[in-house]
């Protein structure tokens, strides 16, 4: 088995008392000693502090890196304007997603990030398929955070008030206390926050600085999961694979409008003809839909979804207790005939048939800053 691989902040992680866990090939801090439920509603109720660094972060720079990553996503990328994030989708020729990422116009390149299970494919994809006027470079010399909370801006801004000026999506080289990062008001909690880019060598440091601030605390993977999936947002792996569409992954609103059929430039990416068929005809068999539980117990990943009569009409892909909903929830994807809100499922848990909603996801209002 290969050596599991550490991000810059490692030894600030041990420090604290991080539980560390193998994750996508690193140690990462599963909980700190607060524990995952106060970890949880930390962030909610004030700024929490995550360790991201195992994400792929890539430059793409020449004058036709737009148009060239373009040709592998179902985005507008050409006319993304500069200081502007979007969210993409690699797909496959089938129509499947092959990963979910983040593209920013910085005016002079493209800043790519992808997920850590995924960025190894990810540079080949890209490095196989951008035209020879593109350079890609991989951006292994710099950590990653994000820190997520209604108070992150206030914590942020005492250190640093330019973020104040940055709205959701907004992206932004950034001098924090003498450090060249690159400033995101963005992340994956449903809250505002930002994700920041920063020199290896600086990692360690500008991280102490944030921890000073009173309303943050060092929050680790597992109430990063809870969060994200009070907040509707997919895990790749788990929600989103190789063999699910954009369409079957309920994430329509993730094709640009000039990508699609009556678009400026409609089609040419992987699985065009997939995605936009089934976007014209609604031909899928199967939907990702939000689910509440009607009792306490959590329904967890890999759980069957039954029927009335017991038959087997989905699968659960996320599930936990949502602390903030107060109320167990989950994610997964049922027969299109019971994709309908307030619709009632079962979930098979030890035999048990347990009684679900499907539910709108988000399950929680989500707080990004748009100004």
């Amino acid at each position: 088995m290969s050596e599991l691989s550490k991000t810059p902040l490692y030894d600030l992680h041990i420090e604290l008392g991080g539980k560390m866990v193998p994750f996508a090939g690193f140690e990462m801090p599963v909980q700190y000693p607060l524990g995952v439920k106060k970890e949880h509603v930390h962030t909610r109720d004030h700024a929490g502090l995550f360790d991201v660094s195992h994400m792929g972060q890539v430059k793409l720079t020449g004058e036709d890196a737009a148009a060239e990553l373009e040709k592998l996503v179902p985005v507008d990328i050409i006319d993304l304007p500069a200081g502007k994030q979007r969210y993409a989708l690699f797909t496959n020729d089938e129509g499947g997603i092959m990963d979910d990422l983040m593209v920013t116009n910085y005016g002079d390149h493209l800043y790519v990030v992808v997920n850590a299970a995924c960025k190894d494919q990810d540079i080949a994809h890209m490095r196989a398929n951008l035209g020879e006027g593109v350079e890609l470079e991989v951006l292994d010399d710099r950590a990653l955070v994000a820190l997520q909370g209604p108070e992150a801006a206030q914590a942020l801004s005492r250190i640093c008030p330019e973020v104040n000026e940055l709205v959701f999506m907004d992206s932004r080289h950034i001098a924090i206390d003498g450090v060249d990062c690159f400033v995101s008001r963005s992340g994956y909690t449903g809250e505002d926050g930002y994700e920041i880019s920063i020199p290896s060598a600086e990692a360690d440091r500008l991280c102490r600085l944030f921890l000073e601030q009173p309303e943050v605390e060092f929050i680790g993977l597992g109430a990063r999961d809870s969060l994200r999936l009070e907040s509707g947002l997919c895990l790749y792996g788990h929600d989103l694979d190789p063999t699910t569409t954009p369409i079957e992954g309920s994430l329509i609103w993730a094709i640009s409008k000039c990508r699609r059929a009556d678009g400026e430039r409609a089609g040419g990416f992987p699985g065009a003809d997939k995605i936009l068929d089934q976007i014209a005809n609604k031909n899928y068999s199967r939907k990702r839909v939000g689910l509440i539980a009607s009792g306490k117990a959590p329904i967890r990943e890999g759980a069957d979804l039954v029927n009335a009569d017991g038959e087997k009409i989905g699968t659960v892909t996320s599930g936990s207790f949502g602390p903030t909903v107060g109320k167990p929830v989950a994610m997964g994807y049922v027969e299109t005939a019971y994709s309908a809100l307030e619709t009632e499922v079962f979930a098979l848990v030890r035999g048990k048939q347990l009684p679900m909603v499907v539910s709108k996801a988000p399950f929680i209002e989500q707080r990004y800053f748009r100004g």
